[in-house]
């Protein structure tokens, strides 16, 4: 049941990205979009320049294409898809036989990937305006569900991980770079909107989230802790050791 607290933290993650999409405001952790931060994630200039200009807004924490494995004429769904840059580089992978589905929750962010769509000229990429705790797809419809950064800023992630289970089919896999606790924060961060919509107060620990995915119904699941992203954390939150608080993880499960 939606309470009104839950029902606060989304909208106030709402309103933040809308103005992100915008132009108006920071990324996670309030640090500049688009600054060239995906090159620490693992992205290669290659991927940069594949995109236009503004699809790369500097969101994620991570890089869901380098455990995806996606393949050709697969079905790629993009939980919380921004301008689209993830979307775009599977769509690459999948070739024309494959199709990507981008979600997003704010119509700012929806508008601005759909503009990007328009500049690259692809066939294979939609995007759609909704919440990933009620994605507006079909059952069993997809082969791949990614997303950078996004899970953390749902206040309901058991629902998230239900809904994904329910969109893929059978045999299929997340691939996920979001950010998990490793000790619990202090009260003054965890409480925080601001933190919330800044990637950061939303970290659910290691543990809660392989209990979340298994009871979701996923098997074969693994959340690897990256030690090397306190390197990027620590400018999200400077000079006050968030970084020994959460770190970037990798979140690999199957449908059977």
């Amino acid at each position: 049941m939606e309470t009104e607290e839950n029902e606060v933290v989304r909208a106030n993650v709402r309103d933040r990205y809308a103005k992100v999409a915008q132009g108006g405001a920071g990324c996670c952790g309030g640090a500049p979009c688009g600054d060239g931060s995906s090159l620490k994630l693992g992205y290669t200039k290659e991927d940069l320049a594949s995109v236009p200009e503004g699809a790369d807004m500097g969101l994620g924490c991570g890089n869901p294409q380098a455990i995806a494995a996606l393949r050709p004429g697969e079905t790629v769904l993009d939980l919380g898809s921004g301008g689209g840059f993830d979307c775009f580089l599977a769509a690459k992978q999948v070739g024309a036989g494959g199709r990507v589905i981008g979600v997003d929750m704010t119509v700012e962010m929806i508008a601005k990937a759909r503009k990007n769509a328009r500049a690259l000229e692809v066939s294979n990429v939609e995007f759609r305006l909704g919440e990933i705790e009620h994605l507006p797809v079909a059952d069993a419809s997809v082969d791949v569900v990614i997303s950078n950064c996004v899970v953390n800023l749902s206040p309901d992630k058991p629902q998230v991980y239900r809904e994904a289970f329910r969109a893929l089919r059978s045999g299929g896999r997340i691939a996920i770079s979001d950010v998990v606790s490793m000790k619990p924060l202090p009260d003054e961060v965890r409480t925080s909107l601001e933190a919330h919509a800044g990637c950061i107060a939303g970290a659910a620990a290691v543990s809660d989230v392989q209990a979340m995915l298994a009871a979701a119904g996923f098997r074969d699941v693994h959340v690897d802790a990256r030690p090397e992203s306190r390197a990027f954390i620590r400018d999200w939150l400077p000079d006050s050791g968030i970084e020994d608080f959460i770190m970037s993880a990798t979140i690999e499960a199957t449908k059977p």
